[in-house]
């Protein structure tokens, strides 16, 4: 009982990191390119705060509701599955069977114990159709409250990440001047936040950092060079 209640916490936790990493990523970037892009094009910050403000309410709400219709498509995934499931134990229950003695066989137990096994695990058709589930398709039961959750998640990370770069714009009016402080200010987190999503994901931590820095500072430089070139 303690070992399952641990693997759920840890699947959760799992969720709720993927989440703050792609609301994160894209509300660092997308408002940053923004800003430096309007900074080409005009000097009064209060129109970039205006316009940044906006698109970070867009941007969370697009990015939350994206995040809710993934979780809401897994959802009715499994659901879908669960009930194909259920019917083949039922029209197809011999079938049914071969497939986890298959299962068996392929862990290496005796021909005895892979009878023994399917026999027991069949006496339960709502355990028969879990097993099936989890070890035929390799689907575990999702969280009802995953798409409300991960929308959430998502929405208010873009959010916060979105504020960063844009908050020098609240205090200077000189857009220009502002980039410069927004430009420190938000690849300093790009930084950050790339190390972190670099040791969770388990990949070189300062290469990973580099390179989600970079890929913020190249938005920003080719929008205020799009922005430049226009005017």
């Amino acid at each position: 009982m303690h070992d399952h209640q641990h693997e759920e916490e840890h699947l959760e936790s799992s969720d709720f990191l993927r989440d703050v990493v792609i609301g994160m990523s894209d509300g660092l970037t997308v408002p940053f390119a923004l800003a430096a892009g309007l900074t080409g094009a005009v000097a009064n910050s209060s129109i970039i705060v205006i316009a940044g403000i906006a698109e970070i309410v867009a941007g969370s709400i697009a990015m939350g509701l994206g995040g809710y219709l993934a979780g809401k498509t897994e959802k009715d995934h499994y659901n879908s599955e669960l009930k194909r499931e259920y019917e083949e134990v039922e029209r197809i229950p011999e079938m049914e069977k071969k497939e986890v003695r298959d299962f068996f066989e392929n862990l290496g137990l005796s021909e005895e114990i892979q009878v023994k096994a399917t026999e027991e695990i069949a006496k339960d058709k709502k355990q028969w159709v879990d097993f099936m589930m989890k070890f035929e398709l390799g689907l575990d039961k999702p969280d009802p409250r995953r798409a409300t959750k991960s929308a959430l998640n998502i929405g208010l990370s873009y959010a916060v990440g979105g504020i960063i770069p844009l908050s020098p714009y609240f205090f200077i009016t000189d857009s220009r001047e502002a980039l410069k402080f927004s430009v420190v200010a938000t690849l300093i987190c790009l930084f950050v936040f790339g190390y972190f999503k670099s040791k969770v994901t388990g990949v070189p931590v300062l290469s990973g950092a580099l390179k989600v820095m970079l890929i913020g500072a190249l938005a920003a430089a080719a929008a205020f060079s799009v922005a430049l070139l226009f005017k």
